[in-house]
């Protein structure tokens, strides 16, 4: 077993005014990467660069909304229908990939018409090559996922087990700033035995402020801290923390005992999935498998959706009405997509080669 990855790191970076998610930088250097990719192959294709450039916008309006209304309508609509404004507020809520997918399509079949069909392309044309992109950008976007400490995997031990403790890190700095300074989990190198987990012991090391006292940070864990870490359902608690607890004075900080709940990194099983699919790909197309229009389109629906089916089973559940399902959104939600890979691919091969 390898040591437990505890996952604290900020979530991005201050420049001046600005703070800049490590997320927001991933998405747009796998855009941009893609666009890199396309702009060679338009070049080689003999197809103008300014087809491309309507791309390019078309891709990231159809990605962002897509994947905005795919998260409101298969995952929260009971909520968003309350609040319809916040419909096109992403930084309140999420994205959905599945949403993003159908989006791109349906604005593929829009471009084909309007920018395809004169140069005598077709809308599989595009998705052949635009989803090879869509793959490397989707390795990208879990990367960015996972400096976010969201879409983790479930509670589990295992060599890459993971304490998303960030979300902790940011309740504290944003409720308690008046008395602690940092909070720092330094782990022991013991650990905790449940029936189901093993739970590495870390000691929470609170660095107080000049008017804190102990007193104070005693009634911040016993208040709020110990019962939002101990009361949190499954899918989003990253903590345990044992009860009655004194706060004692050491080195110049405040410290208990807290033990962290390791979970798989799922956002990392996808980015790696998603980075070979993209490899796949690639060399599909360099083997000319573009020829056959819709295989590498079918191939990348049967793969990535087939491989987000599988990562389902090890994901904590989004949202709380997916406990009580056999299967959760995200695997309803790739089935059809699989089986549409699936008839693509059959059709392709079916279809003879163009001279």
């Amino acid at each position: 077993m390898l040591a437990t990855i505890t996952w604290v790191a900020d979530r991005g970076i201050e420049l001046g005014p600005l703070f800049i998610r490590y997320y927001q930088v991933f998405f747009f250097l796998g855009f941009f990467l893609g666009y890199q990719w396309m702009k060679k192959v338009f070049i080689k294709e003999g197809v103008d660069l300014k087809i491309l450039d309507a791309l390019l916008s078309t891709m990231v309006v159809a990605t962002v909304l897509g994947a905005r209304f795919g998260h409101v309508f298969f995952y929260d609509w009971g909520y968003y229908r309350e609040h319809v404004a916040e419909i096109f507020m992403p930084w309140k809520g999420g994205l959905a990939s599945h949403g993003a997918a159908i989006a791109i399509v349906l604005a593929m079949l829009w471009f084909g018409r309007t920018y395809l069909k004169p140069i005598g392309k077709t809308p599989l044309w595009m998705l052949d090559r635009v989803v090879i992109t869509v793959a490397l950008a989707g390795a990208f976007i879990r990367l960015g996922n996972f400096t976010n400490s969201e879409i983790y995997g479930q509670p589990q031990n295992s060599a890459v087990e993971t304490v998303f403790v960030r979300p902790i890190t940011d309740y504290i700095e944003r409720y308690f700033e008046r008395d602690v300074a940092a909070v720092d989990y330094v782990a022991t190198g013991a650990y905790l035995e449940t029936d189901s987990l093993r739970l590495p012991e870390y000691e929470l090391r609170f660095t107080p402020t000049e008017s804190a006292s102990l007193d104070q940070v005693q009634s911040m864990v016993e208040l709020y801290l110990e019962p939002l870490v101990n009361r949190q359902n499954a899918d989003n608690r990253h903590l345990y923390m044992p009860q009655d607890q004194l706060v004692q004075e050491k080195d110049g900080y405040f410290v208990l005992t807290a033990y962290g709940i390791p979970r798989a990194p799922s956002q990392l099983y996808e980015a790696l999935a998603y980075a070979l699919i993209y490899v796949l790909l690639l060399g599909l197309f360099a083997r000319g498998a573009a020829v056959r229009e819709g295989q590498i389109f079918g191939a990348f629906l049967v793969l990535v959706f087939g491989f987000r089916f599988v990562v389902e089973f090890v994901k904590a559940n989004q949202k709380d009405f997916e406990a009580g399902m056999d299967l959760n959104m995200g695997q309803w939600l790739s089935i059809p997509l699989v089986v549409a890979g699936v008839y693509l691919w059959i059709r392709s091969t079916r279809k003879k080669a163009d001279a």
